[in-house]
């Protein structure tokens, strides 16, 4: 989850046609509008909640430029007709009860259309309820946690929110594909596992040593951390005192860094391995080291054919943020919005309350070709897309290591 980023793999800013915006302003007064376009009925808003300051910020501001992105060349395009579009960016700082007063703001304004977002799967246990009530459609370039749509008992899954879909695939693959790495290929057999306690961590940290142990992994200690702690000795020394040959963190960049610099610097000479939470290059600046892993949702950005019109058009505004990993879903998540949206209103359809329904349908139904690759959801509201990828560090940067899904059981 969750830059000058890791999808980057440099520092690529980017695009916009929509003026540089402050993180909680309405952008209405936007520019990027195509001279002949109608736009007499008005302006509709697509929302977006994303961690825009604090420690994951680099994250939530390469969602926010890349919705961004999307909207312009709506606007340009002329793809709504007889309306302007206007993105709404609320800073949910990765913070649940922020979340939803931001979601509440949201949802209380008759012109807000859907809502791209959270990052944080903590933050969208919060929001989807509010978001749900007035059947506003929330589409999330990056949470990943399978309760979310699945609920508790993934074996009997069941869809939590009509309201709710994502772009990205979830930990319920991600887990077990870093499984699969760690332990059939990199033959770790001794693996300490270290979470934040947060719903993310906790759930891929789960799913990993759950698969882990059906390869023949032992999880020799399992430890909690805070997100926000800064010395990690106290757990480090029970860890070190286990011996195992690698550690799975369950957590975010903030805290997975220093961890694993101070593993080093108590010779516990062991690879952390990730999730898509710390997968950016502030793990690696803020003491991710040589040989570390992450695994994170997708093929690279920069890999993908279907990608390259996104990273153009995004590098031409030259944002202080890259697009990160997430930006490309997030790209894709605000076209799918727009584009059911467009298919809700039809040619001379005028926009109320009572259309989101319709926007419901819509994007359930939704299939197209985006950033990211083929685009559709499942019943559950899951993305169809199952593609993940191992990254390594590498002389000091991230590097592909593998890419491909997890099929396995």
């Amino acid at each position: 989850m969750h830059n000058p980023t890791a999808k980057a793999g440099a520092l690529v800013a980017g695009l916009l046609l929509l003026a540089a915006c402050s993180s909680n302003k309405n952008e209405a007064g936007a520019g990027g509008q195509a001279a002949g376009c109608d736009t007499s009925k008005g302006t509709l808003v697509v929302g977006l909640i994303a961690p825009l300051s604090g420690g994951v910020s680099s994250i939530g501001l390469g969602i926010r430029n890349s919705a961004e992105l999307a909207v312009a060349q709506a606007n340009e395009q002329c793809r709504v007709k007889g309306y302007r579009l206007a993105l709404q960016s609320e800073d949910d700082q990765a913070t649940p009860q922020v979340g939803v007063q931001a979601a509440s703001k949201l949802s209380s304004s008759p012109e807000v259309v859907g809502v791209i977002g959270t990052f944080n799967s903590s933050v969208a246990q919060s929001v989807q309820p509010v978001l749900a009530q007035k059947k506003i459609v929330q589409v999330s370039p990056g949470n990943t946690n399978p309760s979310l749509t699945k609920g508790d008992d993934l074996a009997h899954p069941k869809r939590q929110f009509a309201s709710y879909f994502r772009t990205c695939t979830t930990d319920a693959y991600q887990g077990p594909y870093a499984a699969d790495y760690l332990v059939g290929k990199a033959r770790k057999k001794k693996i300490a596992v270290i979470t934040d306690g947060k719903t993310y961590g906790v759930g891929i940290a789960g799913e990993f040593a759950k698969h882990a142990r059906k390869l023949g992994a032992q999880i020799v200690t399992q430890e909690t951390v805070g997100e926000k702690d800064a010395d990690f000795s106290g757990v480090l020394r029970k860890v070190k005192a286990a011996a195992p040959d690698a550690i799975y963190y369950g957590g975010e960049f903030p805290a997975a860094g220093p961890l694993s610099k101070q593993a080093a610097g108590m010779a516990l000479d062991v690879p952390v391995m990730g999730g898509d939470g710390i997968y950016d290059p502030k793990f690696i600046a803020l003491g991710g080291k040589e040989g570390d892993l992450a695994t994170s949702v997708g093929a690279p950005t920069e890999s993908q054919q279907t990608a390259k019109d996104f990273i153009a058009e995004y590098t031409k505004k030259n944002y202080p943020d890259g697009y990160g990993g997430f930006g490309a879903f997030s790209y894709d998540a605000t076209n799918v919005v727009i584009t059911s949206l467009a298919n809700a209103l039809g040619a001379n359809g005028t926009w109320e309350e009572s259309k989101r329904a319709a926007m419901l349908e819509n994007v359930q139904k939704y299939q197209g070709n985006g950033a990211t690759g083929k685009i559709a959801f499942d019943e559950y509201g899951d993305s169809t897309n199952k593609v993940l990828t191992v990254y390594g560090v590498t002389n000091g940067k991230w590097t592909v290591v593998e890419t491909g899904s997890f099929n396995g059981s």
